[in-house]
Parts: structure tokens; C-alpha cells; sequence
């Protein structure tokens, strides 16, 4: 806290001014007066927002007020030096109402010259520099409301991603979908390979899982007959921070029942192309210095024939670990657990993602690596899987799912000794959800799409980071935030 902003503060309150009063009648934003100026000039006016800068020249004062459209320049002159003499208490930072006549600067700038203003908000930290915002990195994460304060391109990005997720809702609303909510706590943790979070439910004595998925629930949405459901919400995973990793992240997941993978990739290029087109006016954008097309059709591409093609080695001859793992010393790669499905992994992401710019769906993956997937068509080697790759991101899975009780309940069972052996991701047995199914589960096709990535792309970032309001980070502290 500043002593002389407090000392200004105490001043103010003994003339008897609340500097944080209970609202203030704004009649316009900046953008609307710049817009209309022509029918406004000359009219009384109010505007209200964060004091940015002031310019002092002494019977005339300059203020640059920032508020959600841009800014406007609030000028006061020929005032009584009574009024002057209020400018005194004023810093940058602070949250003020102005009301006067809209006019032009000699310069031709659209000001409001001011005939009485009131404090909102005194500031009694100082604000980040103007021009320059937070030098700190780690600083702009933690201390988000100060970086968009300061800069400008925050604000854009994160308004950008609430747009994103607007036009998502009202895409698949238009395409008959239902907007559902599930559980984010969980008595059993499902839908993807992933470590979760637990907590305890005290009036339960029962132990719970932040969701790592919402897969399962809306797929019990579906026995249930809604045809079509999506979920837009959080999900969690204990897992690395990264610049691609949130352990609190955003997912669209969505199921439509009589449809399947290849149906799915349609939509999928449909719903991208468009929201591209929603937020730059065309399918072809710019990220990180190359152009970048979403126009359809977005290139289909076989994870194995991929793999093999790039790294000369064919992933469906390995019967064993061990043999996956001999290929992997080999080509001098590093995997975290000593599986096969971790050394496919690591295939692919040294040989194949690297190359994958455009939009791309990454298809038809080995069928022990779905669980939760129907086997292809006349392969059952191989599973109908698919992942969207965008500027070698991994935006999108979308599977045909799998509808057969028996068959899935084999499949928990192999993630179970799987998790006996030692797989800390491989998913529980789940009898809920299993008796879910056994009422008869109608075919579908089942998309999840990460908006964290998908919006750090669209808006030219770099880093997940960039996109989250609030990411979590390690403070000075040492506590996570």
C-alpha cells in the first residue's frame, strides 16, 4: 500500500467523500462515442473506467481513462480552481466517473471535456507501467487482473476465448445437441488414462475423485435417450505443468448416439472451420510465423502406417514391453513408464507430430490403447480412433464407442492388472457404469476438444499459460495458486 495514495484517500474522506461508492450511471463506452460522434458532438455525456494517465499543464488536465472498449481522453479546463484543485487526489490507477460535453481536441481526438467527476475506486497500489506491463512472466499468471490492466493483447486473447466457446455452444446447439452438466466429483474416476485428484466427502465417509473425464456420465446421458449431449467444464488431472499442461483444464466433450468416428470427423472440421472463420473472417490464419489453414477437408493420416513411414518400425509386430522397449533403446528415445503404448507414444511424437501443421486427423490407433473404443472394421488389430494434430497440438480424440458390455468389461479388466502391474493411468472398473450399459447402449460417437489448446492457437499464443485466466503456477510463496 502507497502512503501518499492512502494519505489522498484520508484526505478525501475527511471532506466527505466516499471514494468507493455504490455505482455510477455510465451513459456510453469509449467505442460507442467514438462511433457516434457525429449525432453526440456536443451532448452530455458519461463515461467511467481506470485512470491510465494524467497530463497536468496547469489550467488544463488530460486523462487517458481505460474501460472494456478501448479508452477515451477526458480533458478538463477553464474550470474554477476550486475543481482544479480536486485533480490533486487523483492517481493513475484510480477508477473514475466523468461527465461533460463530447467534443475534439485541436488534434482531432474525441474527448469528454469534463464538467464534474467522481471517484469510484482509489487505487493505493501503484499500477503496472502503462507501455510496458509486467516484465514478469510468472507475475502476469499470478497476478492476472494487473495484466489486463496492462496490456491490451490480454484483454483481446481472453475475450477471444469466450467468444470461442460461445459460438461452440451455439454451433452444436444449432445441430440439435442438449448443453448437460455431470459430476465433477466422482466416485469412480473414468474416461481417460490419466491420475486424478482425491478428496474425501465427510458426510459420506466415502473417498471422491475430481474427474479426469466427463466421458462416462454423459455416456449414461445417452442410455438414457438424450441422442446428443455436450459438456463444456473442467476437468482435472495430477499430472506435469507444462506450457501444453493445466492440471485444471477446459473440455468440450460430446456423444451423439447412431453415429461414428468418420461422422464425427466431419463435424469436427465443420464446427473448427467455422469457429476460424467466426474469429478471423476467414479459414487461413497466421501462428507462429506460418500460415495456417482450416479449410475442409482437414487431411485424414494412419497413426501406424504414420509411425511407420517416419520411423521404419511397425508397431503392430510388438507382442511385448520388451520388444517395445528394445526398438526404443535403439533409437536412443526415453519413455516415462516401460510399456508398449508409452513407447508408441514416443514413436509418434518424435517422428510424426513434429510434421503435422494443417489440421490433421491421426486415425485408426491399436486397439489396446482404446479401451473405451469399438475395433475397426475388418482390423481388429487396430481401433476406430481418432486424434486432431493442429500445428503439432493435439486438439481432438474422438472414438466409435464402444456399446458392448462384455466386451467393455474385458476391457476394464485388462486396465485393472494393468494398474495391479504397477500403471498408476490405467482406469477402474466401473460396475455403474457397466450396468449402464448392459440396458442397452445405442451406437455413437463420442468427441472430446481441449478449448485450452484450441484457443491458444486461434489466438496466436504459445503457451496454454496465455489462455487461462488463472493458470496454476508456483508463487513466491511456494504454494500453488
Amino acid at each position: 500500500m502507497d502512503s501518499e495514495r492512502l494519505r489522498k484517500l484520508e484526505e478525501l474522506e475527511k471532506q466527505g467523500v466516499n471514494a468507493y461508492p455504490y455505482r455510477y450511471e455510465r451513459t456510453h463506452y469509449s467505442q460507442e462515442l467514438k462511433d457516434a460522434y457525429d449525432e453526440l458532438e456536443g451532448k452530455i455525456v458519461s463515461v467511467a473506467g481506470r485512470v491510465m494517465s494524467i497530463r497536468s499543464f496547469g489550467k488544463l488536465v488530460f486523462i487517458s481513462l481505460q474501460d472494456p472498449q478501448g479508452g477515451i481522453q477526458v480533458m478538463a479546463h477553464d474550470l474554477p480552481e476550486a475543481e482544479l484543485k480536486k485533480f490533486e487526489a487523483l492517481d493513475a490507477g484510480d477508477v473514475i466517473g466523468a461527465k461533460g460535453k463530447l467534443t475534439k481536441t485541436k488534434k482531432g481526438e474525441v474527448s469528454v471535456a469534463v464538467t464534474e467527476w467522481v471517484m469510484l475506486a482509489k487505487a493505493l497500489r501503484e499500477p503496472p507501467e502503462k507501455f510496458h506491463g509486467l516484465a514478469d512472466t510468472e507475475a502476469r499468471y499470478r497476478k492476472r487482473y494487473l495484466d489486463l490492466i496492462a496490456n491490451e493483447d490480454s484483454r483481446r486473447v481472453f475475450a477471444a476465448r469466450s467468444r470461442i466457446i460461445a459460438f461452440i455452444r451455439s454451433f452444436l446447439d444449432g445441430c440439435g445437441y442438449l448443453e448437460v452438466e455431470t459430476p465433477v466429483l466422482q466416485p469412480v474416476y473414468g474416461g481417460a488414462a490419466a491420475k486424478p485428484f482425491k478428496t474425501r466427502h465427510n458426510a459420506l465417509d466415502a473417498e471422491l475423485f475430481l474427474r479426469i473425464a466427463d466421458e462416462l456420465y454423459l455416456k449414461r446421458l445417452v442410455v438414457g435417450g438424450f441422442e446428443k449431449v455436450y459438456e463444456i467444464g473442467k476437468d482435472f488431472r495430477n499430472e506435469d505443468i507444462d506450457s501444453r499442461h493445466n492440471p485444471e483444464f477446459t473440455m468440450l466433450e460430446m456423444y451423439s448416439a447412431f453415429e461414428d468416428y468418420g461422422d464425427y470427423m466431419k463435424l469436427t472440421e465443420e464446427m473448427l472451420s467455422a469457429v476460424a472463420k467466426e474469429l478471423h473472417g476467414s479459414a487461413e490464419l497466421e501462428y507462429k510465423g506460418k500460415k495456417l489453414s482450416f479449410k475442409k477437408p482437414f487431411k485424414r493420416l494412419s497413426f501406424v502406417d504414420a509411425i511407420k513411414k517416419e520411423s521404419g518400425v511397425d508397431v503392430l509386430s510388438w507382442k511385448t514391453d520388451a520388444d517395445a522397449l528394445k526398438v526404443i533403446k535403439a533409437k536412443g528415445l526415453e519413455v516415462s513408464k516401460p510399456t508398449r503404448a508409452h513407447a508408441i507414444d514416443a514413436l509418434f511424437d518424435e517422428f510424426v507430430k513434429p510434421k503435422l501443421w494443417d489440421p490433421c486427423f491421426v486415425m485408426d490407433y491399436p486397439a489396446f490403447m482404446c479401451p473405451l473404443t469399438k475395433a475397426k472394421r475388418g482390423d481388429p488389430l487396430l481401433a476406430e480412433r481418432f486424434e486432431l494434430f493442429i500445428a503439432g497440438e493435439e486438439c481432438a480424440n474422438a472414438y466409435s464407442e464402444l456399446t458392448d458390455p462384455r466386451a467393455q468389461r474385458r476391457k476394464f479388466e485388462e486396465q485393472a492388472e494393468a494398474k495391479r502391474k504397477g500403471d498408476d493411468e490405467a482406469q477402474p472398473m466401473d460396475e455403474d457404469f457397466l450396468e449402464a450399459m448392459e440396458h442397452g447402449m445405442p451406437p455413437m460417437a463420442g468427441l472430446g476438444v481441449g478449448i485450452d489448446r484450441l484457443a491458444m492457437i486461434l489466438t496466436g499464443k504459445e503457451s496454454i499459460k496465455e489462455v487461462i485466466l488463472f493458470p496454476s503456477v508456483k508463487p513466491k510463496g511456494g504454494n500453488v495458486s
